[in-house]
């Protein structure tokens, strides 16, 4: 990659979402140079790509990033399309510079300078912050290549209404939030089985008298102030909350149960074409939906600053790689960091890192330096 076909910015964000935006604001109000990278044709379509009925769990009052409040009333639960319709006017009105349709593929070092490979030529940076969240690549059992041709098969991240499945039963695996709510809205107009373990549910309904008073409490001081890394309440429930399954926040069981929704094991692989769950119970469905998760893992970044797939990091700030920035995470700092509500205060911090740094002196000459091939983003 030559001088020629190599384009030079101080700091590179990579990610157009809620996380992105942040940071791209806050760097605006140091007078930073930056650019923000998005592979979605327009900002908003990480939410304007989900399933239709979907609402946010936070209440409009929470739902605004730095410098913008969200339109609605405060204990409005927007839709997933009114807050991709946000973050688009977010970006207007602060003018961020994003790029959108602009593909990551790989993310090197050469001379002392970030390297990125994109799909629209190569970039050299100072800074990178990847502000992508842990759901970019849909996550299958492999046994799902081992079902029936004749079961229709969607991942979350596909699902967008039950007009998509065929006639017949539905098992949908993995009981979480997404899970619940999916098999919640199928059950309808299908007979449909839930698969996995019950993760418990938040004992109050967050739209009710009690979530008015009770969901500021929990989003404002419990999860943004008492379970951070800097608490030993916070430390000992990290862990712990990255590796269960989360409580159901909006679905109740009792909803569940009264709409014919069945509760059953968790799904362990196949027999005869047919989904086989751990009782040694086979269920003849006329379709699967996967609510299992995202790969959280980063291919395309050739940096050695990961621990068993995870980056190493203080607060999003990667110490052995000065330059290279993390924000959007899941429990980042708190439990909020991954959440709209929260995700500025990282933002924040991170742009001041970058203030500070100084732009890295050009080493040798950079003709011919290497871009890794790397998986697309």
């Amino acid at each position: 990659m030559s001088d020629i076909t190599t384009e030079r910015i101080s700091t590179v964000v990579v990610g157009g979402g809620q996380a992105g935006l942040s940071v791209g604001y806050h760097l605006s109000r140091r007078g930073q140079e930056f650019a923000i990278l998005d592979a979605s044709q327009r900002v908003g379509d990480a939410w304007r790509n989900r399933w239709d009925s979907l609402r946010l769990f936070t209440p409009a009052r929470y739902d605004g990033l730095d410098g913008m409040p969200f339109d609605a009333p405060p204990h409005y639960f927007p839709s997933k399309d009114e807050m991709a319709d946000y973050l688009e006017a977010y970006a207007k009105q602060f003018e961020l510079p994003v790029r959108s349709g602009v593909r990551v593929d790989g993310l090197s070092k050469s001379n002392g300078r970030f390297i990125l490979a994109t799909s629209e030529g190569g970039i050299e940076a100072d800074n990178v912050v990847v502000a992508m969240s842990g759901w970019q690549r849909p996550h299958v059992p492999s046994a799902a290549t081992e079902l029936s041709s004749d079961i229709a098969q969607l991942h979350s991240a596909e699902y967008r209404s039950p007009d998509q499945l065929r006639a017949g039963d539905v098992l949908v695996i993995g009981a979480g939030n997404s899970g619940a709510e999916i098999a919640l809205e199928i059950a309808r107009g299908h007979r449909t089985y839930l698969a996995g373990p019950n993760t418990g549910q938040i004992p109050f309904s967050i739209e009710g008298p009690a979530g008015k008073v009770l969901v500021p409490f929990v989003l404002r001081v419990v999860f943004h102030r008492i379970l951070t890394t800097s608490t030993p309440m916070g430390r000992r429930a990290r862990p712990k909350k990255l590796s269960h399954g989360e409580p159901l926040i909006r679905t109740k069981a009792k909803a569940l149960s009264a709409a014919g929704v069945q509760r059953v094991p968790r799904f362990i692989g196949t027999r005869g074409g047919l989904p086989l769950l751990e009782d040694e119970q086979v269920l003849d469905v006329a379709n699967v939906i996967w609510c299992t998760g995202f790969d959280g893992s980063y291919p395309w970044i050739n940096l050695p600053v990961f621990t068993h797939g995870k980056p190493n990091h203080d607060r999003g700030i990667v110490e052995d790689e000065p330059g290279l920035f993390f924000v959007g995470l899941k429990f980042l700092y708190s439990m909020s960091s991954s959440q709209i509500h929260g995700v500025g205060r990282d933002a924040a911090r991170i742009a001041d890192a970058i203030a500070r740094r100084r732009p890295q002196e050009p080493g040798a000459k950079k003709q011919g330096a290497g871009v890794a091939t790397m998986p697309s983003v």
